[in-house]
């Protein structure tokens, strides 16, 4: 780590860097009350690869601290920027990252001619342009829709201090009075989080800060212009930001031409809660952008504007058995609703088509032939996801087959085809995903696919009816023990659904005729049902909405899930009878 002095027409600007002046820039600016030792856990990361560069913003920290609200727009605080890369790197195009005021700041540099044809990547965190959102909150006051309006009232609310700063006297009165001292612990109490070391500076960063504020915000909200990015855009949205909500930035993609989107679970200061996660981010957008080859999870990333409203935007599906039925209605269904796809299936084919259905209607979509069954081989698709797409938001565990028989009739081989596929393939999915969820600190959902059948015993569906009443308590005990990491589960249980595991159906102690004849039988049954696979996957996204444990699908479900509750000695009688074509 170095240390320098730089001078900005007059303010002395106190710099450091850290790691190798020949690697690739990159350029940290710090939000307010801090100063750029909120970056050090960061800087430190990303100097593995990278130089780094942060500086102490005019008013704190280490830097001159010059008087007047003036001395605090933002035209000046974009020279002081272009004054530290000329002279710690000058004539050389850097990465950008702002997070909170800095990212603010950022977004005049970014988006004006004086260091636009230099910056070749620009990563956001917690910090609107302005201007940008200025227009948001005009649009929306002027939208008549109470939807609008409350979105409005919920960001000024929690942009109260902004108006606090606005006062006289009292703003600065109250970080010299104390709260300078408490800030560690209003870090750690309201937001989780603790400093990397102590700010020697805090009261005076403070204090010199609340000029940013009030130099910049009311010009910004009477007259906003129209301000373009030339440069990709990395937005990092912590889903639990106190200050600046994920929703300001519904309409960024109007402003930005390449806009790649990346949500976090965590509160605003995620320099400070999340420095691994953020440096790889940040390391893998620069990276991308230095080759001009963008990985998997950032391909993904991308916002496309006609897409950039649905619910699933930014969010990575994986569906397994997606190659036909439920599977392949449920992945089209998620892509109608924003998310980009994974789409397993041991039919190569079959899986390839599902994808590329999923692109037609402009998803990003990707095939994967797979045995759900094999733990090596979910493994391998486990660790893929996690590290070519940058992990799994929603897993459906849907691939299935069907068995009929008797449990005198059916055979160990039998019983071992089938549950490798209904009950291990359900547990490696749900095992492996939730492991990766839960490490990385992400909020996601578990979809299981389970059937009426799991509530509803049959003389001739033993080993059927138990592989999906073990996906339905399994499901519950997962539900219970991943309660207290924002990730949902749910057990989807449908009805007749006229799918191909009618034709698929193996029937335990039958000669391969007999099964031909009950097959078509079945399948006709179903069909006469008029029931969808789309009226499954309806209920699969409704669930991801909701997060109900349990998603009853069909007159059959709920019939067989009232019996067995409320009429269980008529649900055994019922069970006797031989159901089967």
């Amino acid at each position: 780590m170095k240390t320098l002095r730089v001078n900005a027409e007059g303010v002395q600007l106190h710099v450091v860097t850290w790691g190798d002046s020949r690697k690739v820039p990159v350029v940290l600016v710090h939000g307010y009350p801090d100063n750029h030792l909120v970056w050090k856990p960061v800087a430190e990361r990303l100097a593995k690869q990278h130089f780094v560069i942060a500086y102490d913003v005019r008013g704190a920290g280490a830097s001159d601290a010059p008087r007047g609200v003036r001395a605090y727009t933002l035209e000046l605080l974009a020279q002081d920027l272009a004054a530290v890369v000329d002279a710690v790197i000058p004539g050389r195009t850097f990465h950008l990252v702002g997070h909170d005021w800095g990212s603010i700041q950022s977004w005049e540099s970014v988006t004006t001619p004086r260091l636009q044809p230099r910056i070749a990547s620009y990563t956001t965190i917690s910090g609107p342009s302005l201007d940008h959102a200025a227009h948001w909150v005009r649009e929306r006051t002027l939208n008549l829709s109470p939807v609008a309006k409350a979105k409005v009232m919920k960001q000024l609310l929690s942009s109260w201090y902004i108006g606090f700063f606005q006062l006289p006297v009292l703003p600065t009165a109250s970080w010299q009075a104390g709260f300078g001292k408490l800030w560690p612990t209003y870090l750690e109490k309201r937001e989780g989080v603790r400093e990397a070391e102590p700010n020697p500076t805090q009261t005076a960063d403070g204090v010199h800060g609340v000029q940013l504020y009030r130099a910049n915000f009311r010009q910004k909200l009477i007259a906003p212009e129209e301000r373009y990015a030339a440069c990709p855009v990395q937005l990092i949205v912590p889903l639990r930001d106190n200050y600046a909500s994920p929703q300001l930035y519904e309409d960024l993609h109007r402003w930005v031409p390449e806009l790649y989107r990346r949500d976090i679970d965590a509160s605003h200061w995620v320099p400070l809660s999340h420095p691994d996660r953020l440096a790889a981010w940040i390391h893998e957008f620069v990276e991308g952008v230095e080759s001009g080859g963008l990985n998997g999870a950032l391909q993904r990333a991308r916002v496309a504007p006609a897409r950039s409203a649905l619910p699933l935007t930014g969010q990575l599906a994986v569906v397994t058995g997606a190659g036909s039925g439920l599977g392949r209605a449920t992945a089209l269904k998620l892509a109608e609703e924003g998310a980009a796809l994974v789409c397993v299936d041991i039919d190569t084919a079959a899986a390839e088509r599902t994808a590329q259905l999923c692109r037609l209607l402009g998803a990003h979509a990707w095939a994967r032939t797979v045995d759900v069954g094999s733990a090596k081989a979910m493994e391998a698709l486990a660790r893929e996801v996690e590290q070519e797409f940058g992990g799994a938001d929603i897993v459906v565990n849907n691939a299935g087959i069907g068995m009929a028989g008797g449990l005198l009739e059916t055979s160990v081989a039998d019983w071992d085809k089938l549950l490798k596929v209904n009950l291990w393939g359900v547990i490696h999915g749900s095992r492996l995903f939730a492991q990766q969820m839960v490490a990385a600190g992400r909020r996601g959902h578990i979809v299981n696919v389970a059937s009426a059948a799991a509530f509803a015993p049959n003389r001739k569906l033993a080993a059927y009816s138990t592989s999906k009443a073990a996906v339905h308590m399994l499901t519950e005990c997962l539900r219970a023990e991943l309660a207290g990491h924002a990730i949902g589960v749910t057990a989807i249980c449908p009805g007749f659904v006229p799918t191909g595991i009618a034709t698929a159906t193996v029937y335990a102690g039958l000669t391969e005729e007999e099964q031909a004849r009950k097959r078509a039988k079945a399948d006709a049954l179903y069909k006469r049902r008029n029931f969808a696979p789309e009226d499954v996957a309806a209920a699969v996204f409704r669930a991801l909405q909701k997060n109900p444990a349990l998603a009853l699908v069909g007159a059959e479900a709920w019939t067989t899930r009232l019996l067995s509750r409320f009429a269980p000695g008529l649900s055994r009688l019922a069970a006797r009878i031989d159901i089967t074509p």
